[in-house]
């Protein structure tokens, strides 16, 4: 079998973000510091003008470190070293969290701005109160394409990806979680699964995609998607969207058999140093005109109403990236499978990245 490629290259834009923030990397020892406010974030998922905003209101120093997983995430925070102010994890990763105790509570007297979050964006299951977490991103997984090879809405669900005429010409996101949840959906199973029969069985579809595979990467997806260098990729709703402002070829589809819907959220370790400047920097962000500057920067859904009413008409009425209740109702939301299933998952999904290369 083909080797998976691993792409070295980056687009200038992304490029001059990592620029920026390398320059916030600074060792854990700046921790103790009340001036400092030590982010942990996904890579290129905030704004870095909104930083330096922050910074000159506030003559906070924002010291800025990224991970490429939920569960890189879990485990730095776990081990501890650096105290981490502030924290970027997803939906099922709070509850794990939670469990681990890993989190303080909020005190949303702190955080007024929290009443320009939607309704339908709090009181979710995995923190039920908003005590410990506050929306910051939602979106989907789905199916990204190029109608310079793909006819132009032949893909609308996830079993097409399996025909023969894209061999070679698929582009998949190194996520367990979301590709074993394809492979489950695709089967009529929930993506939630707890069956190792059927995790198995997910598996073993995954393996028949392999010579349609062209390489299982992150962030380097956009540049390939981009420069039409491959046709089809599995990805988020945010990714879609950055690459679909800089090649118009480009269109995204959530499958209608279902997908995934997840919500990325602020949360404070339990062990953070400056708790104060952490909620500041919510609130922050939480105001209308950030959250949406900063919505269109990264490319994902707000769940800040008024900041929706901000953003162009065009992107708050794409139905791709702002789905209707019924498309909604067909999603999925990953729950926490504790860590024997989710390393079960995780197992699966490297035996299937081995087959494939």
């Amino acid at each position: 079998m083909k080797k998976i490629i691993i792409a070295i290259g980056a687009t200038l834009l992304a490029c001059l973000g990592l620029a920026f923030w390398a320059n916030r990397l600074e060792k854990p020892a700046v921790a103790g510091n009340g001036q400092n406010l030590i982010i942990y974030n996904w890579g290129d998922y905030l704004d870095p003008q909104l930083v330096k905003k922050f910074e000159k209101q506030t003559g906070y120093h924002v010291v800025y470190e990224t991970f490429d997983s939920n569960e890189a995430m879990y485990t730095k925070i776990k081990q501890g070293g650096t105290a981490y102010d502030l924290t970027i994890p997803s939906e099922y990763m709070v509850t794990k969290m939670l469990k681990a105790h890993l989190l303080d509570r909020l005190d949303k007297k702190e955080i007024p701005n929290m009443k320009y979050i939607g309704k339908s964006f709090l009181h979710k299951s995995f923190d039920q109160n908003n005590d410990y977490s506050v929306p910051y991103f939602w979106g989907t997984l789905g199916i990204v394409y190029n109608d310079k090879f793909v006819k132009k809405g032949s893909i609308k669900n996830w079993n097409d990806l399996w025909s023969k005429k894209y061999r070679n010409q698929i582009l998949l996101v190194d996520s367990a979680r979301d590709e074993m949840g394809m492979s489950l959906v695709s089967l009529g199973y929930s993506m939630n699964t707890t069956s190792s029969l059927r995790l198995r069985l997910a598996q073993t579809k995954l393996d028949s995609l392999g010579p349609n595979i062209k390489a299982i990467i992150s962030d380097e997806m956009k540049m390939y998607m981009i420069q039409n260098e491959a046709a089809i990729g599995v990805t988020w709703s945010g990714e879609a969207y950055e690459m679909m402002e800089s090649n118009p070829h480009l269109h995204y589809v959530v499958p209608t058999q279902g997908s995934n819907l997840w919500f990325d959220n602020f949360v404070v370790p339990e062990t953070a140093k400056n708790k104060k400047a952490a909620l500041k920097f919510i609130n922050f962000m939480l105001e209308p005109k950030n959250a949406a500057q900063n919505a269109e920067y990264v490319g994902y859904a707000t769940p800040n109403i008024e900041a929706q009413l901000l953003l162009p008409k065009r992107v708050r009425e794409d139905k791709q990236f702002y789905p209707d209740e019924k498309t909604l109702r067909n999603l999925q939301v990953f729950k926490d499978l504790g860590p024997k299933k989710t390393q079960e998952y995780n197992d699966l999904f490297l035996e299937f990245k081995m087959y494939a290369r």
